[in-house]
C-alpha cells in the first residue's frame, strides 16, 4: 500500500542525535532546542519561540497564559483536531463552535462576531491545510471585543498571510512537528510562538513548572523558586536535534511539497472541476500541507476510499466535527446554523503527501483518481 503519509527524511538526523547524546545534555533548552527556536525567531519574526512536547501541549500552555476560569468561552471552528478544544477546555472554558467557509475549510469571521459573548475570552483560529484564515478581519473582531487570538498554525510552519508567517499574527501561535506534518521533530513535538511581548516573561514560567528557571539560567536571579502555576512544557533535545536537521533544510522541504501539491492541482484540473479542488486565497502562501478533493456526498467519498485502497493508495478522509462528538456536545455548543462543517466534512477525502514520494508514486494516485471518476461517469 502507498501511504498517505511518511515523515520527513534528510538523511543526516542520525548525526544530530549523535551529536546530542554525545554533548551529555538531553533535557529540554539544551543547545539544539535553542538553535531551532532562534531559527523561528529569526526566520518568521517574532520576539520568543519555544520548543514543547507537541502543538496540544502549546495550547495547553496558551490556555493557561490567558488566564482561562470556569464559564469563559472560547469560539474555534468545529471542523478541527480534538486538541484544539482540549486545551481550552481542560481549563473550564466553554466552547463556542462556529461554521467554516467552504471553500477554504476554515471558520468564517462573520460569524464569530455573531457567536461572541460577555464571557467571550479568546478566538482560536485554525488554519487548515497550511492555507491561513482571514486574519486582519479575525484581528478587527479581536481588537474591538478585547479578545485574545491564539492562532492553531499545527499545519501552517512555513505558510504566510500577506507575508506574515502563520503562528505570528495572533497574540500566541502554535505550532506541530508531528510526524505527519510537514516538518518532525522525531514523531511528536510542537512549539509556541510569543508574538506579545508582555507575556513572555509568564510563559517562559508556566512552561518551566511554574518556577523562574530561565531566568537563573540566564543569570537574572541567583536561584529559582515556584512562582505560578505551570507544567513541564520542554521537549528533550533527541527532539529539538531531530527538527534541527529538518528546519535547516526547510526551503528545499517546503519547495519539493508545493511541487508535488501543484502537479496535483494541474492534472486533477483536468478530471475535476475546481470546485472539488483546493482553494488559496491570493493573500495566502501555503505550504502544501496537504492535498485534498471533495465528492459529491459521503457515500461516494466511501466509495472512493474503498476503490483507492484496491489500487493500493492510501487515502483517508479527515475530521469528525468536534460539536457532533460525544464531548463536544458536553463541554460546547455549535452557535448559529450548521450549513457546511458537517457537509463539507462529509465529502473531503486526502490524498498521498510526503517530501520523499516519489514522481512514480504520485502518478499512481493520479491515474487511480482519474481512473475512478472515468468510470462514474
Amino acid at each position: 500500500m502507498l501511504p498517505f503519509n511518511l515523515p520527513p527524511s534528510l538523511g543526516c538526523e542520525l548525526d544530530y542525535l549523535r551529536k546530542a547524546i554525545e554533548s551529555g545534555k538531553l533535557c529540554g533548552d539544551g543547545p539544539f532546542s535553542k538553535k531551532c527556536e532562534q531559527w523561528f525567531e529569526e526566520h518568521f519574526v517574532t520576539p520568543r519561540a519555544m520548543l514543547t512536547p507537541s502543538c496540544t501541549a502549546s495550547l495547553e500552555l496558551a490556555a493557561l497564559l490567558i488566564d482561562l476560569k470556569d464559564g469563559d468561552e472560547v469560539i474555534m471552528p468545529s471542523y478541527t483536531f480534538v486538541s484544539t478544544a482540549n486545551a481550552f477546555a481542560l481549563r473550564g472554558a466553554k466552547i463556542k463552535f462556529v461554521d467554516i467557509d467552504p471553500l477554504t475549510m476554515n471558520v468564517d469571521p462573520q460569524l464569530i462576531a455573531s457567536a461572541i459573548t460577555a464571557k467571550t475570552k479568546a478566538i482560536v483560529p485554525v488554519h487548515y491545510a497550511g492555507v491561513s484564515c482571514d486574519m486582519d478581519a479575525i484581528l478587527e473582531i479581536a481588537e474591538k471585543h478585547n479578545l485574545w487570538v491564539i492562532e492553531d498554525a499545527a499545519q501552517g510552519v512555513m505558510s504566510k498571510y500577506k507575508g506574515r508567517s502563520l503562528g505570528t499574527i495572533g497574540h500566541i501561535g502554535c505550532f506541530s512537528f508531528h510526524e505527519t506534518k510537514n516538518y518532525s521533530s522525531g514523531g511528536e513535538g510542537g512549539a509556541i510562538l510569543i508574538n506579545s511581548k508582555e507575556l513572555i516573561e509568564r510563559a517562559e514560567i508556566i512552561r518551566e513548572k511554574g518556577t523562574n528557571r530561565s531566568q537563573f539560567l540566564s543569570g537574572f536571579v541567583d536561584k529559582y523558586t515556584w512562582q505560578d502555576i505551570g507544567s513541564s512544557f520542554l521537549p528533550s533535545e533527541l527532539q529539538a536535534a531531530f527538527l534541527f536537521a529538518q528546519l535547516e533544510s526547510a526551503e528545499d522541504i517546503n519547495m519539493k511539497r508545493l511541487s508535488i501539491w501543484q502537479r496535483y492541482y494541474d492534472e486533477l484540473s483536468q478530471v475535476l472541476p475546481k470546485s472539488s479542488l483546493p482553494f488559496v486565497p491570493e493573500d495566502c502562501q501555503h505550504n502544501a500541507h496537504m492535498f485534498y478533493i471533495k465528492l459529491d456526498d459521503k457515500e461516494q467519498r466511501s466509495n472512493f476510499i474503498k476503490f483507492m485502497k484496491s489500487e493500493g493508495v492510501t487515502a483517508p478522509f479527515h475530521y469528525v466535527p468536534l460539536h457532533s462528538s460525544p464531548a463536544g456536545l458536553m463541554l460546547g455548543e455549535f452557535s448559529g446554523e450548521d450549513k457546511y462543517t458537517t457537509l463539507e466534512s462529509e465529502r473531503l477525502v486526502r490524498l498521498p503527501l510526503f517530501y520523499n514520494m516519489s514522481s512514480e508514486q504520485q502518478s499512481t494516485v493520479i491515474k487511480s483518481v482519474s481512473s475512478f471518476f472515468e468510470n462514474s461517469k
